[in-house]
């Protein structure tokens, strides 16, 4: 995620606030009124992107998976993997309900 869009649009919304001020305590109306009229949309977007980064950096946060003990958490076990002759049983049973004819209800 690029960061770049928030920080140009941070570094607008501050020049335009330089400009606000320093054309107010000068006397400069015209720029004064320009420049306070284009600060707010400036200042709303800027928090806009602020808080889509600080949900992006915590959702990615979420979904990172956290490294125990050989990338695994500890508590969790592995399931220990079926025998050749129970496998061979299991394969011979699921064989044999495939053989059972079925009866398929036409709609």
């Amino acid at each position: 995620m690029s960061h770049r869009p928030l920080v140009f649009l941070s570094g607008l919304t501050f020049g335009d606030y330089l400009l606000w001020s320093w054309s107010l305590n000068g006397n400069h109306d015209v720029l004064a009124l320009v420049s306070g009229l284009t600060l707010p949309p400036l200042a709303v977007a800027c928090l806009w992107l602020l808080v889509l980064s600080v949900a992006r950096v915590i959702a990615s946060t979420a979904r990172r998976p956290r490294s125990g003990v050989g990338g695994r958490r500890a508590g969790h076990r592995r399931k220990p993997q079926p025998s050749a002759a129970a496998a061979g049983s299991e394969n011979l049973a699921a064989a044999a309900a495939t053989d059972r004819p079925s009866r398929k209800i036409a709609a």
